[in-house]
């Protein structure tokens, strides 16, 4: 067993909207990504979304208002809601999902996965 550093992690890779595999527990992906910019419209239709905000701030929009969300916060959208994550400045977070979640909700779209 070994500790996982996140800073170390975010600090080996400069990609946007490519989340990296640090962990995994459960059946479940503990990831960390880099982002910048406004990510795809998208939903989930079997699993809920976690996003925690490791440094920086994450506009979460949803269809019915925005979350704002800032370091040492987090956020889960449920299944099935659409949403889209939007950073002006670069933003680093911790994401938890079941393994083999597309990050777009579509396998077609979705950013392959990778360890760091």
């Amino acid at each position: 067993m070994h500790k996982v550093n996140l800073e170390a992690k975010l600090a080996a890779f400069s990609e946007q909207w490519s989340p990296k595999t640090v962990a995994a527990f459960n059946g479940h992906d503990v990831m960390v990504v880099k982002a910048k910019g406004e990510f795809v419209w998208h939903s989930h239709p079997d699993t809920d979304d976690l996003f925690l905000v490791l440094k920086g701030r994450l506009t979460i929009q949803l269809r019915g208002g925005d979350v704002r969300l800032g370091p040492g916060e987090l956020y889960v959208v449920p299944r099935g809601v659409e949403h889209r994550p939007v950073a002006e400045e670069e933003v680093h977070l911790l994401l938890i999902e079941p393994v083999g979640t597309p990050n777009t909700g579509d396998e077609r779209t979705a950013a392959p996965k990778a360890a760091v």
